[in-house]
Order: structure tokens, then C-alpha cells, then sequence
């Protein structure tokens, strides 16, 4: 039997130029974005990656994924054995609250590892494949609408046809004046989906909520900040479009609020929330039990942790709504990855190889990314 242990905790502190502003209603972002790059070697010589994307005005900090990897949890990560993961990840929980980035991070590098040892993808540790692709999910948060409407233009015919438009940013008549071009211009053949991050205060958001709800999308998510599950309950009563929770669901305590108050007909599952695909199949199970579907949500992920996501959607049968796994091909100028994650015909090809299936190595990173810190 396989003994391997961690033997070596490598970070990578990165930062990586987008090709586009994104507005949304919890926050704005321009320029560039911070990740973590955890590389973990086994004491077999097996390499294994995993990365923490947080969003400040979400989760946390990449300067505190950081922190919590090289500080708090790395004294623990190291010598345990490899295979051990679910014990190793409740140890992790008991050595420092929160952080669930930096935990999901060491998790997928624990998972690449066992699964490259084995030959088996994550996936396949999670149980198995239910599909071999994902419906893609576009999101339409371009300040210049424009330019967002060509982007369409050119991946409507190309099979992109699932598009969450970030709502609540720009004036009222601003968003119903972009969703009337995109049904007028495109009619039934998008799947349009509409997303508040928060944007709305309940009072008054139902008459606003009223006026999308004509445009037929096909949820409405998170038009109030995450603790008003009261006005979120009123809204899936009363409208005919689900409403969908991302914010007001981060674990499996929140969902079950949520399902308590009906406040929600979905959830957004975000493996930068959840702090792990164990955890996120759990939450998963929650929902299933309620009948509420889930959807593949990001922050600012790029290759590594998207490519763990689309494992665990494959091994997850009630994820169903599709996910949002576009930055590396469409946002992002460059990513770590040698090869990034294949997308064909409006999907994310779901990588077969063994552990995560995607390379990774120190020259892809120091190729692709600007590095400001290692540790």
C-alpha cells in the first residue's frame, strides 16, 4: 500500500492581467487578479497543484490565503499521508477558522495526487462520471454593453448560447433597455439568466424584479445582500422566474436555512465557498434531498481551479444548471496551464486524464504569470 506523504509545500503568489473590465454588484474588477498556486510533492516523487481565488468583497483576500497556507496550515499539511485527505481536511478545520480558498487549494493538490498515483481522475474519486461535458455559461458584465453584444454576435452561431447578465450595476432602464437588445437580437435561441450580486435592497426590489421577470430568464440570482432570506422567500413566491442563492448559500448550514425559509429555488456552488469538493458534494446532497439544483459558480479562478470544478460537476449529478467556467478562454490574457481546459460548442470538456487532468509545471507559471511572491 501506497505510504506517500507530503514532503514539500511550494506557493506561488501570482497576479494576472484581464482583457476586460467586470462590473458586478458586490464589486468591480479591472486590470488584474490575485490567485494562489499551492504545489504539493509527495514523498514518491508525485506532484499535485491546487489554487485559492478569492474575491475581497467575498470570500477574503489572496494575501490571506497566503498567509493561512504558509503560516497556519502548512505545519499541518506536512507528513501527513497523501491518501488521507478527508482527515487531513478536518484537521486543517480545526487549526484555523474560515479560509476556505486556501483549504480548497490544498485539497484539489491533494486529489491531483492521489489521482496521478493511481491513475484515476478526480472525478473518479468522486465517485464517477455523470457527464463528460458542461454547459457553458457566459457572463454578460462588460462596462460597454457593446462591446459585449458583438462578443454574442461571434459566440452565439458558435454554440455559447447560456448568458447571465450582471444586473443592478448600471440604472434600471439601463439593464431592461441591454436585455430587450439581447432578446430582440437573439429571441429564444439564449439562455438567459440574470444575476444582482446583491445589488438590491428589498425595499422595493419585487417591482424591479417584476419588470426582468418578463424578459423570461431562466433564474434570477442573489438580487439582495446574502442575510435577507425573509424578502428571498417573498420573491420565489411570488415570481414565476426561480431565484436562485449564491451569497446567501456558502455551506451546508446556510442551505439549510435557505431551505427552511424556501428562500431559494437553486444554488450557486462555488468550490472558493464551499472549501472543498468534498464539502461541495455534501452541500450537494442537501439539495438534492430539497430539489434544488445547482449551478457552477466562480470568483476568479483560473486553470487549476477550474479544472477541479469541472471534476467535481462530472462526479455531481445535481449540479445540472451549467457552470461559469469561462475566464481562462475569455477573460484572463494568460494562464498557468500548458494546455488550457478544452470548451467545444458552448460547452467545458470536462479533462480525462488522471488527477485533474490539466499540466501544470514551474516554467508554464513563471511563463504565464506575474509572480510576487513564493514562499
Amino acid at each position: 500500500m501506497n505510504q506517500a506523504v507530503v514532503e514539500r509545500i511550494r506557493l506561488f503568489f501570482i497576479e494576472s492581467p484581464i482583457k476586460m473590465a467586470r462590473l458586478q454588484g458586490v464589486g468591480n474588477v479591472k486590470g488584474t487578479v490575485k490567485r494562489v498556486l499551492v504545489e504539493l510533492t509527495a514523498s514518491d516523487g508525485v506532484v499535485g497543484w491546487g489554487e485559492a481565488a478569492p474575491w475581497e468583497v467575498f470570500t477574503g483576500t489572496a494575501e490571506a490565503a497566503l498567509a493561512a497556507i504558509d503560516v497556519y496550515l502548512r505545519p499541518v499539511l506536512m507528513g501527513r499521508p497523501v491518501r488521507r485527505v478527508r482527515e487531513t481536511m478536518t484537521l486543517l478545520d480545526r487549526a484555523l477558522v474560515g479560509h476556505a480558498e486556501a483549504k480548497v487549494a490544498i485539497e484539489m493538490a491533494l486529489l491531483d495526487i492521489v489521482g496521478k498515483a493511481s491513475g484515476l481522475s478526480v472525478a473518479d474519486l468522486l465517485g464517477g462520471r455523470v457527464r463528460d461535458t458542461i454547459p457553458l455559461s457566459f457572463s454578460i458584465a462588460d462596462p460597454d454593453f457593446a462591446a459585449d453584444l458583438e462578443r454574442m454576435r461571434a459566440m452565439v452561431p458558435a454554440g455559447n448560447v447560456i448568458y447571465k447578465v450582471k444586473t443592478g450595476v448600471k440604472p434600471h432602464k439601463e439593464d431592461l433597455a441591454h436585455l430587450e437588445a439581447m432578446r430582440s437580437e437573439f429571441g429564444d435561441a439564449i439562455d438567459l439568466r440574470l444575476d444582482y450580486n446583491q445589488a438590491l435592497q428589498p425595499f422595493g426590489a419585487i417591482k424591479i424584479l417584476r419588470d426582468v421577470d418578463a424578459f423570461a430568464p431562466t433564474f434570477i440570482e442573489q438580487p439582495v445582500p446574502r442575510d435577507n432570506l425573509d424578502a428571498m422567500a417573498a420573491f420565489v413566491a411570488a415570481l414565476d422566474t426561480p431565484i436562485l442563492a449564491d451569497e446567501s448559500c456558502f455551506d451546508a448550514r446556510d442551505l439549510n436555512e435557505v431551505i427552511r425559509l424556501k428562500a431559494a429555488n437553486a444554488i450557486s456552488v462555488k468550490l472558493m465557498k464551499a472549501g472543498g469538493l468534498l464539502k461541495a458534494q455534501a452541500i450537494m446532497a442537501i439539495a438534492d434531498q430539497a430539489g434544488l439544483p445547482g449551478y457552477g459558480g466562480t470568483l476568479w479562478e483560473g486553470g487549476i481551479g477550474l479544472a477541479a470544478g469541472t471534476q467535481l460537476i462530472a462526479a455531481t449529478p445535481g449540479i445540472s444548471l451549467g457552470c461559469e467556467f469561462y475566464m481562462p478562454h475569455h477573460v484572463l490574457t494568460e494562464d498557468v496551464l500548458e494546455e488550457r481546459v478544452a470548451n467545444r460548442n458552448g460547452h467545458v470538456v470536462v479533462p480525462d486524464g488522471p488527477g485533474l487532468g490539466i499540466r501544470v509545471s514551474e516554467a508554464s507559471v513563471r511563463a504565464n504569470a506575474r509572480i510576487l511572491a513564493e514562499r
